[in-house]
C-alpha cells in the first residue's frame, strides 16, 4: 500500500535506529510516486509539460502517474480523474486546476490524506496548504498581447478599433489573469481599442474556430483578435485562413505550438506569447521530491516564470528555445 510522506518519514526514522543498533547495511527507501493531473492531454502545452515531468521524474528516481481528460478542459471531466488518482495513494500530486473553486475540495482532500500538493499553471482559490504554486506571468502576457495588437493595427490616438478575445474557460486562473492584463493595458495605453466580445472554447480548436468565424461575420470592421491560449490560437488561425483574412485582422495568440510558430513565419500570427511548460513541470516535481524526502520547502512558495513574445522578427535561436517540444 502506498504510504503518505508522514508515514514514510516515521518508518525511515525507525529503520535508521534499528540499523544503527544491529550494524546492518542501510535499507532501500520506498520509491516515491507523484501524480500529475492536467487539463486536456491533447493540448500541445500539456504535451510539452509532460516532457519536463517525465525527465524530472526519471532524474529524481520517482514513479510518475500522468492523467488528464483526452480532450476536454473542464472541472466536470477533471474531478473524477483526480479522485481516481487519489485512490492510488500517491505521495505527491501536481494539480492543474481547471476551476479554482470546483477543484478546491479535492485539493484539500489530498492534503488531508497526507499527499503533498503543488499547483501548476492554474491554481485553486486557497493556496495556503500547497507546497508550491508555479505559473507563467499571465498578467504580463496579456499586456504584451495588447502591445502587439496595437502595434500591428497601427494604433493612433483618437481612432477606434474593434477587437475580440477567445478564451478556454471563464474561471481558469491563467485565462482570467491574461484577460485582466490585456484589459488593463488597453485602458491605460490604448483607449481607442474596444473589446467587443469574448467567447469560450473549452480547449477545443474547432469550437474556437467557430467562435472566430461568427465574429468575423458579426463585426465586419474587426481589427484584432487576442487568442488567450494555444487551442484558441489554433482555431482563430484556421478561421482567418478559411475566410482569406490573413494580414487584415491582427492575430495575437498564446503558446508556441510548433504549427503556430510556423504560422508566425507565414504571416498568420502577429505574435505568440510563449511560456515554458516543461520548466514548470520540472520545478514542480523537484520541489515536491525535496519536500517529501526531508521536509524542505521552497524559499518562495509562488514562482512566476517569465513569458516571451515571439514575432516575425524573433531570431532562429529564440524560436528554437521557446517552441514547445512534445517528445523526448
Amino acid at each position: 500500500m502506498k504510504r503518505s510522506f508522514r508515514t514514510i518519514a516515521a518508518l525511515g526514522a525507525v529503520a535508521a535506529l534499528a540499523l544503527t543498533a544491529t550494524g546492518c547495511a542501510s535499507a532501500t527507501p520506498e520509491k516515491l510516486t507523484i501524480a500529475f493531473v492536467m487539463g486536456a492531454e491533447s493540448d500541445p502545452f500539456f504535451q510539452a509539460m509532460k516532457v519536463g515531468a517525465e525527465a524530472e521524474a526519471a532524474a529524481q528516481g520517482v514513479d510518475l502517474i500522468w492523467q488528464g481528460d483526452p480532450a476536454n478542459y473542464s472541472a466536470e471531466t477533471q474531478l473524477p480523474i483526480v479522485e481516481s488518482v487519489l485512490a492510488q495513494q500517491p505521495d505527491g500530486l501536481v494539480l492543474i486546476p481547471t476551476d479554482p473553486v470546483a477543484l478546491q475540495a479535492v485539493s484539500d482532500k489530498a492534503v488531508a490524506a497526507g499527499i503533498a500538493v503543488a499547483n501548476v499553471d492554474t491554481h485553486t482559490n486557497d493556496l495556503s496548504k500547497v507546497v508550491t504554486f508555479i505559473t507563467g506571468d499571465n498578467t504580463d502576457g496579456g499586456a504584451k498581447a495588447a502591445d502587439a495588437i496595437a502595434k500591428a493595427i497601427g494604433y493612433t490616438a483618437g481612432k477606434t478599433y474593434e477587437v475580440v478575445i477567445g478564451l478556454t474557460s471563464a474561471t481558469a486562473t491563467t485565462n482570467v489573469d491574461r484577460q485582466k492584463g490585456f484589459e488593463a493595458a488597453v485602458a491605460a495605453n490604448y483607449p481607442g481599442i474596444q473589446i467587443k466580445d469574448v467567447a469560450y472554447s473549452e480547449s477545443n480548436p474547432e469550437k474556437a474556430a467557430t467562435n472566430v468565424s461568427n465574429w468575423l461575420t458579426k463585426y465586419p470592421n474587426l481589427k484584432g483578435i487576442f487568442a488567450i491560449d494555444g487551442t484558441n490560437a489554433s482555431g482563430a488561425a484556421a478561421a482567418l485562413q478559411a475566410k482569406n483574412l490573413v494580414g487584415k485582422v491582427a492575430l495575437v495568440g498564446y503558446d508556441a505550438y510548433p504549427a503556430n510558430v510556423q504560422l508566425i513565419k507565414d504571416g498568420v500570427f502577429t505574435a505568440l506569447i510563449a511560456q515554458d511548460p516543461a520548466a514548470e513541470a520540472r520545478l514542480a516535481i523537484k520541489t515536491l521530491v525535496a519536500f517529501l524526502k526531508d521536509g524542505t520547502k521552497p524559499a518562495q512558495r509562488d514562482v512566476v516564470i517569465p513569458n516571451f513574445a515571439l514575432t516575425a522578427d524573433s531570431t532562429d535561436a529564440e524560436f528554437a528555445q521557446y517552441t514547445y517540444v512534445a517528445t523526448n
